[in-house]
């Protein structure tokens, strides 16, 4: 008998099993994404988004905005964490009136223009060194305000000072590893018929807390039960963390963006 050709059957990720380890409230993109192409989902976060030990830094930044010709954000982690702090302190968006902003990607630009904000810049690539290339020839004697995590490289302000910027640097918040997700994460894999055929890693911060999670150090004290899965990453800087660590690259995506590991995985995952 002939297929339907809406039968879940015919969807390029049925009964493949995904593990999708972003922190919990931003796994709902991926795993709807995943399971559209029938992929089984299973979330188990290597995550978790923390306020900083102290907002002193940012604070003192957003009450000063008016100094700064350039405000750098490089995730919808930031965003929205920087316009909580905006709201607490009771800062309108006309506050970034006369600052041009670049954003790291698509997600980061549509936070940003969701809250009222125009974006000026957003590089080819999704990555660290691509703002740099997009902003190096602009920057010359501006000042520059880039909000981040508490652990993240230091590319940016670097790059930037060498051209000629000054730069602050300013935490809005951490990431940890979530506690609760190393004994699902371990019976997970002693279960055959739950253990995932793809594992993804959406940044470098989730394959070190992967890594953390199996109480392990490098990919060979890593249980044997990850032999047969595949490792998907979403670009370039999370696959270098990847090798680093000693493990596999079996995935990447062409557009560094969740649909673009999406769809490397559709092609990718059989």
């Amino acid at each position: 008998m002939k297929k339907k050709a809406n039968s879940p059957t015919c969807l390029p990720l049925h009964k493949v099993r995904v593990l999708v380890g972003r922190a919990r409230r931003q796994a709902s993109a991926l795993s709807s994404e995943l399971r559209k192409l029938g992929a089984t989902v299973l979330e188990i976060p290597f995550i978790e988004i923390r306020r900083p030990r102290s907002f002193k830094a940012l604070d003192s930044a957003l009450r000063n905005l008016d100094r700064y010709d350039w405000l750098i954000l490089t995730s919808v982690n930031g965003v929205e964490a920087m316009w909580r702090r905006m709201a607490r302190l009771g800062l309108t968006r006309t506050k970034l009136n006369d600052l041009r902003i670049a954003a790291i990607g698509p997600a980061t630009k549509k936070a940003i223009e969701q809250r009222g904000a125009k974006v000026d810049v957003v590089p080819k690539e999704y990555v660290a060194e691509s703002v740099v290339r997009s902003l190096q020839n602009r920057v010359k004697g501006k000042r520059v305000l880039l909000v981040r995590a508490k652990v993240a490289r230091d590319v940016i302000p670097r790059e930037l000072r060498n051209a000629g910027a000054q730069v602050d640097v300013a935490e809005a918040y951490e990431t940890v590893v979530p506690r609760a997700s190393r004994e699902r994460l371990r019976t997970t894999l002693a279960k055959p018929r739950r253990c995932p055929h793809v594992v993804t890693f959406t940044s470098s911060s989730s394959v070190r807390n992967f890594v953390v999670l199996l109480g392990a150090r490098r990919a060979r004290t890593i249980p044997p039960a990850f032999e047969g899965i595949r490792f998907a990453s979403i670009g370039p800087v999370t696959s270098s963390t990847l090798r680093e660590l000693g493990l596999r690259v079996d995935i990447q995506a062409r557009e560094f963006t969740i649909p673009g590991l999406v769809k490397a995985i559709a092609g990718g995952s059989g």
